[in-house]
């Protein structure tokens, strides 16, 4: 009876086990955008989210043990639906600022990169800085880090936000404002990708030196430590043996 009771005491023992791994592995909601190519983007085919961050996240996710679920929406409602607890990760093309870490927490950085200008074609004049541009009417998608230094120059005679990348990109296509600046590997990868599409009439401005600088970071709620030590731990293992490096290839980004 003894040998039995201890037979049926370590099977139990095993169930509670095999049961708590079932139920071990978390879900996690991952913000990203539907317009930010080759970091997030919807594939119209697959009519899910890919690019480099949702890659990344995935891997994140395989590496830790995390069931990843993307959840697309605006880049301006990333933050506030982070803080709403409607989504758990930020993993998307957004910068790490001192203003943004004051309201969540980022991870080590995955990619590294400043604005880009774009124009019309028939607009050759090879643009250096904001002060080559006085007294134009330009763009700049809203949130983005770019928004203030270019409102705060002084030089423009109007400065038009947008939501979304690509409104300002066909408003620049049809004229309507003379340039737009947004994140340089969006606007390229968008451009290159559309040379006799809807953006056929742009060109990326390959003097222009960005005004800002900035890294790609994962972010969680700033009290989720424990989620972002998970992150933080497996990006550095995927540095390390090349799987980011491999998903910046793939996209483009090497």
């Amino acid at each position: 009876m003894k040998l039995r009771s201890i037979a049926l005491s370590a099977f139990a023992t095993l169930s509670l086990a095999m049961a708590a791994g079932a139920v071990a592995q978390t879900t996690v909601k991952v913000g990203s955008t539907p317009t930010g190519s080759p970091f997030t983007f919807l594939d119209t085919k697959t009519n899910s989210i890919e690019g480099v961050m949702v890659d990344i996240m995935k891997a994140v996710g395989k590496e830790t043990g995390l069931k990843v679920e993307i959840e697309p929406m605006a880049f301006s409602a990333l933050i506030g639906s982070l803080q709403s607890k409607r989504i758990d990760v930020i993993s998307a093309a957004m910068f790490i600022t001192p203003e943004r870490q004051k309201v969540v927490a980022f991870s080590d950085p995955v990619y590294t990169y400043g604005e880009g200008l774009m124009v019309p074609k028939s607009d050759t004049k090879e643009y250096t800085s904001f002060a080559d541009m006085k007294g134009m009417t330009v763009g700049v998608q809203v949130g983005t880090a770019f928004v203030k230094p270019i409102q705060d120059s002084g030089v423009f005679k109007e400065v038009k936000l947008y939501d979304n990348p690509p409104d300002m990109m066909r408003d620049v296509n049809a004229g309507r404002i003379q340039g737009g600046f947004m994140d340089y590997p969006i606007a390229a990868y968008t451009i290159n990708q559309n040379t006799s599409g809807a953006f056929g009439n742009l060109r990326m401005v390959k003097s222009y030196k960005p005004a800002v600088t900035g890294s790609v970071g994962i972010a969680t709620r700033k009290d989720d430590t424990a989620l972002m030590n998970k992150i933080d731990t497996a990006l550095k293992k995927l540095k390390s043996d090349g799987t980011i490096d491999a998903i910046l290839k793939k996209w483009g980004l090497a």
